[in-house]
């Protein structure tokens, strides 16, 4: 019964929670979860092995006494009659039942527990497998992913793990979450998974198909589908026909469903635009199918024509003195804008040094408040970033001189290297890098102009997703290890060129590390001269 207690007061441990840590927000900060859950994992097994050593010396101990409580139970006076068997009979009651009591009562398991409540204080939070969660809805989205894909670990033709599989219970809680964010879109699509599965005889020990039908009912009623909602409420009874709120809902259901019925207005074209119209909820992105099209290799607007215009070429900037022996490799993304990559700009040990300094001070990346001008957090931008000072580390001055060669544009004023993680679904969605009219004090506090350029480094290759998507003009640029991508945010008369808003797509296999490198207006008087006029 002790062992019991023991065991339960672990597993409690075990689903205890810290505070939030936005860990699903950087692939980077989640290898070391998966190391430290190793070494758990490896601490829970030498506490088995104790425990169950512990009970072998118990056991052999209770296999020696059965011996001899058999033998003496036959002639129990003839038995004791024998000084030794008297003599060991009263020492085993005053001190070997001793021993034994103070063995059971041994805990082993003090280490175990002790390096599970050190680990504790970095376990993730209820917030952060709500986050986790909402990015599954939000890769199913953006890439159009059916459930039944996700749920068996099949994406986009990528080989499927035995532990990349979601279970009943995960496809539930993946319902749950998006039923306490009144999604019900999504709530329905899962519980539907966890409902296949089941059926299909994958084993449950804590859900069942009452309580997926439970929310599958209501999820389909706020839908507006009266029948579907009818029909699930019906199964639902039929497993458990005393199901108090399934019995209420029947009768309302039916009532509504026959109410509808009779209503002259709700002909048939009114009940095709309410299915049609069934999906997720409105959000505050207008631009979001186009996004998530381009995000999917879809609606990109260059034509053959275009195409046949942009080139590849060894670039030495005008014979700079850096890039004349070793001129660079620069190909044309796109015409106009002028978007522009550079080939193996940066070397491999590089950015792994620049990796290395950055981990451990990574966090949720922040925006500017066009209103306040703070830094703060935001749903739309979804990755974990650190800022590299040029007097960190040589290798980060090394990259900012290798940029100001390259672009010909000064960076003593530009802002320190930033370096961003994505994780799971990490994003960031459609945005403009320089200060429009409306945000006269994006960055006063700099006191260097506003971003005239960006020079975004991929320091890593993507499975899958995480493009550079441009939405106005219908760009996408593919995340490569080594190159970078370069483009002016401003007409060279100062004015902002909104055709530079962009997004970073949601990462669905793998690891993206970027650096990003602001480039301010700041010295660049005759660098890049003012033009004359407003706009190119």
């Amino acid at each position: 019964m002790k062992l019991y207690h023991r065991c339960l007061v672990l597993l409690l441990l075990f689903a205890s929670v810290s505070a939030h840590r936005d860990f699903f927000t950087s692939i980077g900060h989640m290898t070391d979860l998966l190391f430290m859950e190793k070494d758990l994992v490896s601490s829970l097994k030498d506490y088995i092995r104790a425990e169950e050593d512990k009970l072998q010396r118990i056991k052999r101990w209770a296999d020696r006494l059965d011996a001899l409580s058999a033998a003496g139970s036959q002639d129990p006076e003839g038995f004791l009659g024998h000084p030794v068997n008297a003599f060991q009979l009263i020492k085993r009651l005053n001190t070997e039942w001793a021993e034994l009591e103070s063995l059971v009562l041994t805990d082993v398991s003090d280490a175990f527990v002790s390096n599970l409540t050190i680990q504790r204080q970095h376990f993730p939070g209820d917030d952060d497998q709500t986050g986790a969660a909402k990015a599954l809805m939000r890769l199913q989205d953006t890439y159009q992913l059916e459930t039944e894909a996700i749920s068996s670990g099949r994406l986009l033709g990528s080989e499927a793990l035995l532990s990349s599989r979601l279970t009943v219970e995960d496809c539930f809680d993946l319902g749950r979450v998006a039923y306490a964010e009144v999604d019900y879109y999504h709530t329905e699509l899962w519980m539907a998974q966890a409902l296949k599965q089941l059926d299909r005889g994958e084993r449950s020990g804590t859900v069942d198909a009452v309580a997926i039908l439970d929310y599958l009912s209501y999820s389909v009623y706020q839908q507006g589908e009266l029948e579907r909602a009818l029909d699930f409420t019906k199964r639902l009874l039929e497993l458990d026909p005393s199901h108090q709120r399934a019995n209420g809902n029947l009768k309302y259901f039916e009532y509504q469903l026959s109410k509808q019925r009779k209503m002259e207005d709700d002909d048939e074209e009114q009940r095709r635009l309410k299915k049609e119209n069934r999906g997720r909820r409105d959000d505050y992105l207008p631009e979001r199918n186009h996004y998530e099209k381009l995000c999917r290799g879809e609606g990109v607007l260059m034509t053959p024509r275009r195409q046949s215009r942009l080139f590849c070429r060894y670039y030495d900037n005008g014979r700079h003195p850096k890039l004349v022996i070793g001129p660079v490799k620069q190909e044309d993304e796109w015409d106009s804008p002028h978007i522009v990559r550079y080939h193996d700009i940066v070397s491999r040990r590089d950015m792994e040094k620049v990796k290395e300094l950055a981990k451990p001070r990574l966090h949720r990346a922040t925006i500017s408040n066009p209103v306040t001008g703070v830094l703060e957090t935001a749903h739309y931008r979804i990755s974990k970033s650190a800022w590299l000072g040029a007097f960190e580390h040589p290798v980060v001055e090394k990259i900012n001189q290798r940029i100001e060669a390259v672009t010909g544009l000064d960076v003593s004023t530009a802002e320190d290297l930033q370096v961003a993680n994505y994780g799971v679904g990490g994003q960031y969605e459609p945005h403009f890098d320089f200060g429009r009219k409306d945000e006269p004090d994006a960055f006063e506090e700099l006191g260097t102009g506003n971003r005239i350029a960006t020079w975004l480094l991929y320091m890593s290759d993507v499975q899958a997703g995480g493009a550079t998507v441009f939405t106005d003009i219908g760009a996408a640029v593919q995340p490569k290890e080594g190159s970078a991508v370069f483009w002016f945010n401003l007409h060279p008369s100062g004015e902002g060129d909104y055709r530079t808003r962009h997004a970073a797509c949601p990462v669905l296999l793998g690891n993206k590390w970027v650096s990003n490198k602001w480039i301010h207006e700041r010295g660049q008087e005759f660098r890049r001269r003012c033009g004359l006029r407003w706009i190119d």
